[in-house]
């Protein structure tokens, strides 16, 4: 009887499996709307990581330490970006002086000959209160392929960084 009911189990979770695998499959464009990254959180900018000096991916930190309360990030391999933030203001300070950001997103893929390059794409700036919260959903073209994906959020007019995925 034990054996009975392990083969149905086993049965069933196959069957199951056979399923979703190719429940996500239906259309050459479907693969287009998976995730990327999903987080909730970043990381605000800190020494050594301030200014040009030390930047990521060629995208320089902000010139003075940052801190983040709290964000949810989604990429999708489709371009489609959501980032939410909460609290990014100056460390020093616990104020935000910028009044808008920007999500880039830096992505490692090759050149028309097959090189290695970095590729840094950007949204549109958008507004951020004093107390450091801003939100945007935008939809960008990202380079074939995309490796390690990177999001950061910046300054809206300069490009410098102020928090980045990460822990």
């Amino acid at each position: 009887m034990k054996l009975r009911v392990l083969i149905a189990v086993l049965v069933a979770l196959v069957i199951g499996g056979i399923i979703a695998s190719t429940s996500g499959t239906t259309s050459a464009g479907s693969n287009n709307d998976r995730k990327v990254i999903e987080a909730d959180t970043m990381v605000g900018v800190t020494a050594p990581y301030t200014g040009v000096a030390n930047a990521i991916r060629g995208v320089p930190g902000g010139g003075v330490p940052w801190a983040i309360a709290d964000a949810d990030v989604e990429l999708k391999a489709s371009g489609k970006v959501e980032v939410e933030v909460e609290g990014l203001v100056l460390t020093r300070t616990g104020v935000n002086p910028a009044a808008t950001f920007k999500v880039t997103v830096s992505c490692l893929s090759t050149d028309a000959a097959g090189a290695a390059v970095t590729t840094n794409v950007s949204t549109d700036p958008f507004p951020a209160d004093t107390a450091g919260n801003a939100e945007v959903e935008a939809k960008l073209s990202l380079p074939s392929p995309c490796f390690a994906p990177i999001l950061f959020v910046a300054n809206g007019v300069s490009g410098s960084w102020f928090a980045v995925t990460g822990v």
